[in-house]
């Protein structure tokens, strides 16, 4: 089965529509499935929830769907660097689900293993925990979290062989993995594609059943913030 695509839009052909839901990798701006998330703007596709760690920066990443209003619902961890986000959730323009990120990896990982729901101390006695089943455990309190299962995952790795065996670069692989696996279709978008059988099997993060399409491009290195420490006399 062909798994590598010449363009973004090409690899997301047939995949959106309006009103779906997507899972998307990342963390703050390291391993952001750039370029997917462009040709998701240039679709057009509106009305869409996305369950991701945080929604980028104003002019990158999620956030220039946030720019041109196609983003619904964020199911999300962290709201800060994204002053667009923030406006939008406080002018109520944004529906916003926050999840602990401990828990929202572990939605997506029970997703893609097909695990429904799970029981967590996290968030009990918060907000987060409003509305939420409550059970108790040898004498302690658990909310139930669902499983998330999207109809697409986008996610960036660093290099992938043409079956789709995936390898991530450090950060990079802390949201991409799980979100890859909980999506009923994966794209993902890579720095590059290697021969088949040059990957080390032992190193392999995310095998390819997980991936059905895939592609290479130039991706935009950039931080979120810069640390100065004044050098000593």
């Amino acid at each position: 089965m062909k798994k590598v695509y010449a363009s973004a839009a090409e690899a997301l052909d047939g995949l959106l529509s309006d009103g779906m839901f997507i899972a998307a990798g990342g963390f703050g701006l390291c391993g952001i499935p750039e370029l997917l998330i462009d040709a998701i703007k240039d679709a057009g596709t509106k009305d869409i929830t996305i369950a991701s760690n945080n929604c980028g920066v104003d002019d990158f990443g999620l956030g220039i769907l946030l720019k041109t209003r196609q983003i619904k619902k964020m199911i999300s961890s962290y709201v800060g660097e994204n002053a667009e986000f923030m406006r939008q959730y406080l002018s109520g323009e944004l529906e916003l689900e926050f999840n602990p990120q401990g828990t929202l990896a572990e939605r997506m990982r029970a997703g893609g293993a097909g695990i429904p729901g799970f029981y967590t101390k996290t968030g009990v006695g918060t907000v987060i925990a409003e509305g939420k089943q409550h059970q108790d455990f040898d004498g302690q309190t658990y909310i139930l979290e669902r499983g998330i299962v999207a109809d697409l995952a986008i996610v960036k790795a660093w290099k992938a062989d043409p079956s789709g065996n995936l390898v991530f670069r450090k950060t990079a692989r802390n949201f991409n993995a799980p979100a890859a696996t909980c999506g009923k279709i994966c794209v993902a978008e890579v720095e590059e594609i290697v021969p088949l059988g040059s990957l080390d099997p032992d190193g392999i993060h995310l095998p390819g059943i997980y991936v059905h399409r895939i592609i290479q491009g130039d991706h935009e290195k950039r931080i979120e913030q810069r640390t100065v420490r004044q050098r000593e006399a």
